[in-house]
Order: structure tokens, then C-alpha cells, then sequence
């Protein structure tokens, strides 16, 4: 029997894939039981649920728990959140919270909370805020020693924006359903360095831990290491030496907006990890220069905000679509930019000084 686990714990989302191929010598067995028997930190009703809202199949068919596997049968299951055996308290921590009903939770999440608790970050972080608000009200396996926090996705730390919690076992695996096969929609907002020639694009180059520094990721164009990745961009405002962008996952891998638009030549605004953190275009101008480091103080993070998400409501099946608005720290380095390009003519960057109304602008 083979068994191929894709459990994303260090990815955007939060779930985990198996593949399973039956031996030739496998016995017949009611299917929740086979998979009960092989997968770790798993109880049979997580399984029956997941087998419910169409997460498991058999042969690419959806399958119900009672189905008696075969040799040779190839099972495949998606499960919401790896358990975990740290202990998590509830902390009392603020959350701006967009949505909520009996199934899910949709918040905007600030920049600089830590999603999910890790190496580092046990306290303070949105797992934390989330049990404290939801207290027993969150999905929970039989013999866990903690509940699940009900997450699907994340977002980095300083990346502000929309995120979806699902508060029932039925709706964190209905949501992982949705994530693993791409039918949710995912938009975000950068500020990225550099002008494009198009107007918008496909950017596709499999994403993995870079071997030179362990703490961010790097593109293998040649797709011999990672996982695949795909992002979709727009331009929606030039500001000649920044562009404002909307991009589009097909996929979530971490870093995967951040990553891909260093590997193309235009590294998020103020993007440490990926070398956005210093001026990379523009001109020599010591003004403009006073200029760029005021907007590095005034958004000390990189500049992306998951704008909008676009889900299937777990229970009703409805489309539904959430919005965050660009963060003050983004607005007011947009208007910024903006004035700037629009007080200061393109042909003068080097040898005219800025008009009052312009430096007033640059402070």
C-alpha cells in the first residue's frame, strides 16, 4: 500500500491531503474503518464527516464510509487542520470581525498578529484570539488535546486582510473542500516596485524553501523542486517607480505573492524577506530618496492586503463575497506616491527642486 500526505502545515492553507493505493492483498473493509486504521491524529467521525460533504473518494468517485475497499482501490481524503499536541489558551485578543453566523466566521485580520501558533509564537497570536471568542464553540476532535481553531488558510503576519474561520466540523471541512479544489476566489492588494509593460499577466514557477536562508521561499522555474504555484496580477495604478496591483491565487503557498513577484523583477514595497526594503527604482534625487524612507516609516511592513474572498457558504451553498478596505498604513503611502508622481513631471526627476506643495506632501 502506498500512501502519499500532503498535510500543508507549512503552507497558506490549512488542511491536509491523502492519497491512498490499495495492496493487491487488501481485505475487503468498510472504508471509514481502512482509513481510521491509517491516518494519524484522526477519529472515525472526522472521517464520516469528511466522507459527508464529499472529501473522500474512491476511483475520483465520492464514496460514503460504509463502502468496503478493494485491492487496488485508490482512496483520496481531504481533512481540515492538522492536529496539534501543544496546548493554546484563549487570550482576549481584539478581532475585527466582517461576518459571523452559526457555520462561519469571516474577520479582517490587522497587520502583525500571528496567525497560528508556532516556534516563537505560542501566545499573542489569532488562534489564541479565536478560542477566546468562540470558547467551546469551536470544531473539535474526539481524544484531541485542544480544539481546532477552525482555520483553512492563513495569512503572514504582516499581511493585513479577509480570512474565513468555520466554526462546525461540517463547515472547516467544507471550506477545506473548497480550498484544496480552487473554487474559492482570493484577491490581494501590493504595491510592488517597478513599472509593467502589460497591463496584467500569469506569473507560474513552482515554489519551495530556499536552500540558502530556511526562513523564506524561493522559485524553481524549472519545477525539479517545490510545489506548483499561480498567480494572477493586474495593475490598477502606476506611480512610475511603484505599481499598484491586484493579484489572483490559484494556488497558496507560502510567500507565494511576495516570492513571485521578487523572482520577476518587482519585490513587494518595504519587503524585507525579499529585498523590497530599499529603493530599487527611481532616480538619484536626494529629496526623492528623503521621500522613499518617509513612506518606509509610514508602512513598516510589506505592502499586500488580501482584499477580497469569495466563498461557498458551507451550509447554504450560497456565493459569498467579502471585502477588507486597503489599511490606513496602504492608503497613506498610496496617496503619497500619488501626489508625488503627479506634482513631480517625469523629465525633472533629477534636476528641478519640489515645489512647496510637494515637500509638504514627502513629510
Amino acid at each position: 500500500m502506498s500512501n502519499e500526505n500532503d498535510a500543508l502545515g507549512e503552507e497558506q492553507e490549512l488542511y491536509e491531503h491523502h492519497r491512498i493505493v490499495c495492496d493487491p492483498g487488501q481485505s475487503l473493509l468498510r472504508l471509514d474503518k481502512f482509513l481510521f486504521d491509517r491516518l494519524a491524529n484522526t477519529s472515525r467521525n472526522r472521517i464520516q464527516v469528511a466522507a459527508k460533504e464529499g472529501n473522500v473518494l474512491v476511483n475520483g468517485k465520492a464514496a460514503k464510509p460504509s463502502q468496503k475497499v478493494k485491492p487496488g482501490d485508490e482512496i483520496s481524503i481531504v481533512l481540515p487542520y492538522p492536529q496539534r499536541d501543544t496546548e493554546v489558551l484563549p487570550e482576549d485578543i481584539p478581532l475585527n470581525i466582517l461576518y459571523e453566523d452559526d457555520h462561519i466566521l469571516v474577520l479582517d485580520k490587522q497587520a502583525g498578529l500571528v496567525v497560528h501558533p508556532g516556534h516563537g509564537n505560542w501566545t499573542g497570536t489569532l488562534v489564541n484570539g479565536l478560542l477566546f471568542h468562540l470558547g467551546k464553540n469551536l470544531p473539535s476532535t474526539p481524544g484531541a488535546q485542544i480544539p481546532r481553531p477552525g482555520l483553512v488558510h492563513r495569512l503572514d503576519k504582516d499581511t493585513s486582510g479577509v480570512m474565513v474561520v468555520g466554526k462546525t466540523e461540517e463547515a472547516l471541512t467544507h471550506l477545506a473542500r473548497q480550498f484544496f479544489d480552487r473554487t474559492s476566489d482570493r484577491r490581494y492588494n501590493a504595491l510592488v516596485w517597478g513599472d509593467f509593460d502589460e497591463d496584467e499577466g500569469v506569473i507560474e514557477g513552482h515554489i519551495g524553501r530556499s536552500p540558502k536562508d530556511r526562513t523564506v521561499q524561493f522559485v524553481y522555474p524549472d519545477g525539479d523542486q517545490g510545489k506548483s504555484a499561480v498567480t494572477r496580477w493586474s495593475v490598477i495604478e502606476r506611480f512610475r517607480y511603484v505599481t499598484l496591483i491586484e493579484c489572483k491565487l490559484e494556488t497558496g503557498r507560502t510567500h507565494q505573492i511576495r516570492v513571485h513577484m521578487q523572482y520577476k523583477g518587482h519585490p513587494l514595497f518595504n519587503d524585507a524577506a525579499y529585498g523590497g526594503d530599499r529603493i530599487l527604482k527611481g532616480t538619484t534625487f536626494s529629496k526623492y530618496k528623503h521621500f522613499v524612507m518617509n513612506c518606509f516609516k509610514e508602512l513598516p511592513r510589506q505592502a499586500l492586503h488580501a482584499r477580497t474572498l469569495d466563498i461557498d457558504h458551507p451550509f447554504t451553498k450560497k456565493r459569498m463575497h467579502f471585502e477588507s478596505p486597503l489599511p490606513a498604513d496602504m492608503t497613506a503611502v498610496v496617496e503619497r506616491w500619488r501626489n508625488y508622481t503627479t506634482i513631480k513631471p517625469m523629465e525633472n526627476d533629477d534636476e528641478e527642486p519640489l515645489d512647496k506643495e510637494a515637500l509638504n506632501n514627502m513629510k
